[in-house]
């Protein structure tokens, strides 16, 4: 038997392997997680006989996922999402168990379950994926959309209705007599439970983050982080709550503070982990012997419950005044199983209620179905545009809306994104006489800057179609200015197709994507990490008594080295001169005539660097390449920019216009 820390080396190899592996297919990374569990488990190579342990700590992953999903939400926005959490969650429950007792009474002969089992599996397959379906609607950008309110709010009602259901499951199982007396206990514990977080945390929690920040400890903040994430849902796992409901308010109420930002970046490392680590325990409850032995019985509970599910939920949302689009896109992010459906699963077991056999097969369903999750949801749009006919109006009345906004302007930048980066650059180029067009997901924020007259629609920057209504063709640039590196990926990859000669400036929060985002096609990517280094050095450097010129001239030649786009500048008539007689690096451009003895040649052999000049770009077709190597061959009509001083610049100069008098004699 190996011993923990082995299996844990062993869990670390294989997860690092199994990622790598799916990241290379461009597949989900939670699916190589899951596929690891599957390989490793006891069902299988048996490396991992005991994962019980395992189980607990991993439960924690979803617990910090939640709370960063909190930090996303505010008290207001669960206020207007009431009518969501205890509207379309609470039928989406009632109206799952219903169907599966009425489909336990018609098949009864063939699956011997009695209508106490039925409403047992009902409850249990009512839940759908809090862990998948969050992270991958957080990496697609997706949670501020109306598909993703309605989805957040039935997960929220889910976690709630946990425990009524373990307590009805085991009161099935045995003695129903008390079954009222104990739901009404249930229900208080909630009632106070809630209470107690939202109201008395709500008025504790920016003063006591005050008195922690203001001892201007790191490692106190984020001890403190851990204290008020695990103590939130240690109080809701009390009142016989889930974990990961306490975590999501404890979040809720973080967002109301000036901390929020600080707080998601130290909580990430935690997240990602546990959260990694969950997965793979999930893999490792599968017996793919059960595949094997009764294929059809599994078959049937996979695509039974997945189609049941998103037609039922898809139907609600219709009731609840959803569009089309928008609610076949909430039941296909709720039509997988869901992690809470193997507690209820293993009260079932506990209780006699179904055949053992048959939980088998139904647990491997419910697996196979989380690992189906992120394809479906990666291609609701496809699914959707194919199903409803309706869907493709609404999508033409969108892109009415941001062509609309767009049409009369030229030359413009589209903006990515509206928000506090987003809305600077707003100002900063309504400021400078300059257009621009925003595209936006959140609905109250697209409405709020539009009523105020702001150039802002409601438009996915991600799909091809928006970034042609906001007439990319005749932009001047598109800035993406949220920091999340898949999305930004993804947008890239359009402009590319579509417009690849356009300037991208791509925020990030800091180098770590830097080479990914650089040969996806982005123009530059600004850091946040780095400009904050050169602001905070600028000023240090003035309270110590540095002149200012100096410092600012420092940190052009700093930002020289990082950024290529601001090595040297191109003079104008308006530019002022240095004070202290420092020359500065400026940029050119020469065109190459026909006729001039440089075409044909390489920049090695016309000797501009030793002049000190650089070649920083050649323009040809249309086409900008950038920093081009010394065997690069100048063509007719290419535009050649330099970087140097004015005097080199100037000989530089000559040089080209020499070659080309001397070809013309």
């Amino acid at each position: 038997m190996i011993s923990p820390l082995e299996m844990t080396l062993f869990l670390l190899l294989a997860s690092v392997a199994g990622v790598v592996l799916f990241r290379f297919l461009n597949l989900p990374p939670m699916l190589g997680y899951l596929t690891v569990g599957i390989l490793v488990g006891p069902h299988a190579l048996g490396i991992a006989p005991d994962s019980d342990r395992a189980q607990h700590l991993a439960e924690f992953g979803v617990v910090f996922l939640m709370f960063s999903i909190g930090l996303e939400f505010s008290l207001s926005k669960l206020r207007s999402m009431r009518r969501l959490v205890f509207g379309l969650g609470l039928l989406q429950v009632i109206a799952t168990v219903a169907i599966a007792v009425m489909l336990g009474l018609i098949f009864e002969r063939w699956v011997h379950v009695t209508w106490q089992g039925s409403v047992a599996l009902g409850g249990a397959l009512a839940m759908s994926s809090t862990a998948i379906v969050s992270k991958m609607l957080a990496e697609r950008l997706e949670i501020e959309t109306e598909h993703g309110r309605n989805i957040f709010g039935v997960l929220l009602f889910q976690d709630l209705a946990v425990v009524p259901l373990l307590i009805i499951i085991a009161a099935l199982g045995g003695d129903s007599k008390n079954l009222a007396t104990t739901l009404g206990l249930a229900a208080l514990k909630i009632v106070v439970a809630l209470s107690l977080l939202l109201f008395v945390g709500q008025k504790f929690m920016t003063r006591w983050f005050n008195v922690v920040a203001r001892r201007r400890s790191q490692e106190l903040f984020v001890l403190n982080l851990l204290l008020v994430t695990l103590g939130a849902a240690f109080i809701t796992d009390k009142f016989g709550l889930s974990l990961a409901l306490g975590a999501f308010i404890a979040g809720m109420l973080i967002a109301e503070t000036p901390y929020r930002h600080q707080v998601e970046e130290d909580i990430k490392p935690f997240r990602d982990v546990l959260l990694g680590l969950f997965f793979v325990t999930t893999g490792m409850l599968l017996n793919p012997r059960v595949l094997i032995a009764h294929p059809f019985v599994v078959l049937a509970f996979l695509v039974g419950p997945i189609l049941l599910k998103a037609l039922m939920i898809t139907g609600l949302a219709r009731v609840f005044g959803a569009t089309p689009g928008v609610a076949m896109r909430t039941g296909i992010g709720l039509a997988q199983a869901g992690e809470f459906g193997f507690v209820l699963l293993n009260l079932i077991l506990d209780k006699h209620l179904v055949d053992a056999t048959l939980l088998q097969a139904i647990l491997a369903s419910m697996l196979l179905s989380m690992l189906a999750a992120p394809f479906l949801i990666q291609n609701a749009d496809r699914i959707v545009l194919r199903l409803s006919s309706t869907e493709w109006m609404m999508q033409s009345l969108q892109m009415t809306r941001i062509a609309t906004q767009s049409l009369k302007q030229s030359g413009h930048v589209i903006i990515c994104g509206y928000g506090r980066a987003g809305q600077n650059l707003a100002r900063m180029l309504e400021h400078e006489g300059l257009s621009y067009v925003a595209l936006d997901l959140d609905p109250d924020r697209v409405s709020a800057a539009a009523t105020a007259g702001e150039s802002v629609v409601f438009g996915d920057a991600g799909r091809r179609e928006s970034l042609l209504a906001a007439g990319i063709h005749r932009a001047a640039a598109i800035a993406i200015t949220y920091a999340n590196t898949p999305s930004a990926l993804r947008v890239l990859h359009n402009i590319h197709e579509l417009e690849p000669t356009l300037p991208v400036i791509v925020r990030t929060v800091d180098d770590a994507d830097l080479e990914k985002l650089l040969a996806a096609g982005a123009t530059e990517v600004i850091p946040e990490i780095v400009e904050g280094s050169l602001m905070l050095a600028s000023h240090t450097l003035v309270l110590v008594g540095v002149p200012m010129r100096r410092v600012v001239r420092r940190v052009e030649e700093m930002r020289d080295e990082r950024y290529s786009l601001l090595r040297g500048y191109f003079h104008g008539a308006d530019d002022l001169g240095d004070e202290d007689g420092h020359e500065q690096v400026r940029l050119q451009s020469v065109p190459v005539d026909e006729n001039s003895d440089a075409v044909g040649r390489s920049l090695e052999e016309l000797g501009l660097a030793g002049m000190g000049v650089e070649v920083t770009a050649i323009r040809r077709h249309g086409i900008r390449g950038v920093e081009p190597g010394p065997e690069t061959k100048l063509r007719a009509a290419d535009i050649v920019v330099l970087r140097g001083l004015p005097e080199a610049l100037a000989i530089a100069e000559e040089r080209i216009l020499r070659h080309r008098r001397a070809s013309a004699a």
